[in-house]
């Protein structure tokens, strides 16, 4: 039955309705990919996929009707150029690039109209069409990844509330020569509407043409302002998706984007996985096992304890004995995705887990792709260490 199901056409369909509630389809996405990862169907993720690639614009009069809204009718006046065809599209807004009359080169993240409003229906009914795809295993329980996917995309529809966030990340990086950090133009920025200055810089990906010391140095770069966030800010911006990452050959920064999923961390989560990071590193078996417990990464006398600790310990393991480890070297990869295969064959479920453990592998796991996309090595646990004195 689910062959039948899972055609070709049936797939497209799904995909296209689900692209029409793109911010819920895409948010849902994202939280259970981030805890089930390999152990979903492939379908899950080609339709994820599919949902990202897809940019759907904005018509040039919708788009008049929401900057109006916003910003009254002669907006238009003060401005000395608006290019009406967007430079990036996500999940609620779209970007354009204009200037000021007043100088200001500035980039600009449009809310999608009635897409804050739609949040709950969209997300209950993308809920239900994934349920009733039957792409999720029947004892998955979807709920509290639909909640939190709502929670989350109420709060970044408040652009207003990005734009601190925003400003907070930049004076937490002030003076730093290696990330740039947009400013927030809170004159011109509503609910609706984000401003900010525009930067110039190419898509992360495109540094992998770039020699091997300046692929290592990003990585490495991006490898400890993520453990400055966890460990000294106690804020992460929880979203690596590459396209939040810029790049600008001319001045080597790194240019940070998108704020919206930003979240700030309990100190006793931070405490966590600190212990969780010293137990690993120094190959603490009993002290894994503890800290991975009080995770809820393991249930503590479950079926499946020892397989999960057991994946645990391969990255643990690849770590501690590569001092500098080669993110292009697919070993650890496919190891995982063998593991992780074989606990989905014997029906294995991940546990409830805290959203905010979720979000810190996500944004974990995210920059390990980065790393393998630009083919780094990075003495990755030399840079950990640092960090748990």
């Amino acid at each position: 039955m689910r062959r039948l199901l899972l055609t070709p056409s049936n797939m497209t369909r799904l995909a296209n309705e689900l692209a029409r509630m793109r911010g819920a389809a895409m948010k849902l996405g994202q939280l259970i990919s981030m805890d089930a990862g390999e152990i979903l169907p492939p379908e899950v993720a080609e339709i994820m996929a599919r949902l990202r690639d897809q940019a759907h614009f904005m018509p040039p009069k919708q788009l008049k009707q929401v900057l109006d809204r916003n910003w009254g009718n002669n907006w238009l006046r003060v401005f000395e150029r608006f290019d009406v065809r967007p430079i990036a599209a996500a999940s609620i807004g779209q970007v354009h690039r204009a200037r000021l009359k007043d100088g200001r080169a500035v980039a600009i993240k449009v809310q999608y109209p009635g897409i804050a409003r739609s949040i709950d229906s969209d997300v209950s009914n993308v809920s239900t069409l994934v349920r009733m795809s039957g792409l999720l295993p029947g004892r998955f329980d979807l709920a509290p990844y639909a909640e939190e996917a709502r929670r989350q995309l109420h709060e970044e529809t408040d652009y207003l509330q990005e734009g601190e966030h925003l400003k907070h990340f930049a004076a937490l990086l002030e003076g730093t020569s290696t990330f740039a950090v947009p400013e927030f133009h809170q004159d011109w920025s509503t609910r609706e509407i984000l401003v900010m200055s525009y930067l110039d810089g190419q898509p992360i990906e495109t540094a992998a043409t770039a020699s091997q010391s300046k692929r290592d140095g990003i990585v490495q770069h991006l490898i400890d302002l993520t453990l400055r966030e966890v460990f000294e800010f106690n804020v992460i911006q929880s979203d690596p998706n590459f396209a939040n990452f810029q790049y600008n050959s001319e001045t080597g920064k790194i240019i940070l984007l998108d704020f919206g999923a930003t979240r700030h961390l309990e100190p006793a989560l931070v405490n966590t996985y600190r212990q969780l990071l010293r137990a690993g590193l120094s190959d603490d078996a009993m002290g894994l096992r503890r800290v991975a417990r009080d995770m809820h990464l393991i249930e503590g006398n479950g079926p499946f304890d020892d397989h999960v600790i057991g994946m645990i310990e391969t990255v643990f393991g690849a770590i501690r004995h590569n001092p500098s480890f080669d993110f292009a070297d697919r070993t650890l990869t496919m190891k995982l995705n063998e593991q992780g295969m074989a606990l989905a064959q014997a029906g294995y479920l991940p546990p409830p887990l805290p959203m905010d453990v979720l979000y810190l592998q996500r944004k974990f796991g995210g920059i390990f792709l980065l790393g393998a996309r630009l083919g780094a090595v990075v003495p990755v646990a030399d840079r950990i260490r640092r960090f748990l004195v």
